[in-house]
């Protein structure tokens, strides 16, 4: 069952921008103090503060060369 709508309203979208930003800063400030961010991903709870410290490490490791 789908309960997509084919045009949201004003509001939903606005909603939705409100919840990514939240979700942004969150993700943010947890990378800034060293809080896990956890969510669930493909079935299973993921630490994004970990996700976002090994590709940040990967892209410095690379810029280097």
């Amino acid at each position: 069952m789908s309960w997509r709508v084919s045009s949201p309203s004003r509001e939903a979208k606005e909603t939705l921008r409100a919840l990514r930003r939240a979700a942004r800063n969150a993700l943010e400030l947890g990378i800034k103090t060293g809080t896990p961010v956890y969510v669930m991903k493909d079935n299973k709870i993921v630490d994004l503060t970990k996700e976002q410290g090994s590709r940040k490490s990967k892209s410095k490791r690379s810029s280097k060369k």
